[in-house]
């Protein structure tokens, strides 16, 4: 399903070079928007995205930018709005991940997740918030979770953390802002066959003891996780506001207890 009203809105996208990121970008493009493609390091797909993009009637940019400083965060609303003339959704999608034991993890590591996961999305929501209530837009923020902001998940406490900070973040913005017509939400995908992922999914056995974990048998694709953010960003969602989307096959519905065990 294709949403009409998406056509011509300029929604810029953090981590957007690859996976969830890069699915979201083409979804956005097809849906014939104005995508700034944020990246941390140049890849040359990025050029592929904006030549595709472009094809299918939408308009592209790329932007550098750690979303850890903020600096570069600012610099890329004010990049979109000199190209663009206007920012109307914000996906705040970037994010880092690494399995470690919690007594064995180090405050480097810890900082990075958060600061990544968690305090650029902050800064994300900010920037963009202050540009759509400057200049009286009634804009759509998304940020991406995980099943992991209610799933505990040993040996990754400080993406759990970043995720679970996700959380109250988007529902505290989202009672916040919502009489300014801002609404703000989340996007918690399962497991999806990511780059990220590749390697573990790459592992018969592996792959198969996470499908055990999903309902639905199977692991998702990042079209499907655009899917939802098209229609998070959409007019058909205009009264949705502060939720977190699940997007995961049913794995947070205690797949343990299907067919009645327990």
């Amino acid at each position: 399903m294709m949403y009409t009203d998406l056509e011509g809105k300029v929604v810029v996208i953090t981590g957007a070079s690859t996976g969830l990121g890069k699915a979201m970008a083409l979804r956005f493009g097809n849906e014939k928007a104005k995508v700034v493609i944020n990246y941390f390091k140049k890849d040359p797909v990025i050029d592929e995205m904006i030549s595709q993009i472009q094809h299918a009637g939408g308009d592209a940019i790329a932007v550098q930018g750690d979303v850890t400083q903020e600096q570069d965060v600012k610099d890329l609303i004010q990049a979109t709005a000199s190209q663009f003339g206007r920012l109307d959704i914000m996906i705040n999608n970037a994010g880092v991940e690494n399995e470690v034991p919690s007594e064995e993890l180090s405050l480097k590591d810890w900082n990075r997740v958060i600061s990544t996961n968690l305090t650029g999305a902050f800064l994300g929501c900010r920037e963009a918030i202050a540009y759509m209530i400057e200049n009286k837009i009634k804009g759509s923020i998304i940020n991406m979770s995980s099943v992991h902001e209610m799933i505990p998940w040993p040996h990754f406490v400080h993406y759990a953390a970043s995720k679970g900070g996700i959380k109250l973040m988007s529902e505290t913005l989202a009672l916040e802002f919502a009489p300014k017509g801002i609404r703000i939400n989340s996007i918690g995908p399962g497991a999806i066959d990511t780059p990220i992922n590749a390697e573990k999914f790459s592992d018969p056995k592996l792959k198969a003891g996470v499908e055990e974990l999903i309902p639905m048998g199977y692991i998702g694709k990042p079209e499907q996780i655009a899917a939802v953010a098209a229609w998070l960003a959409s007019e058909e969602s205009s009264y949705v506001t502060g939720i977190t989307l699940f997007a995961d096959g049913g794995m947070t519905k205690y797949p343990g207890f299907q067919a009645g065990r327990g």
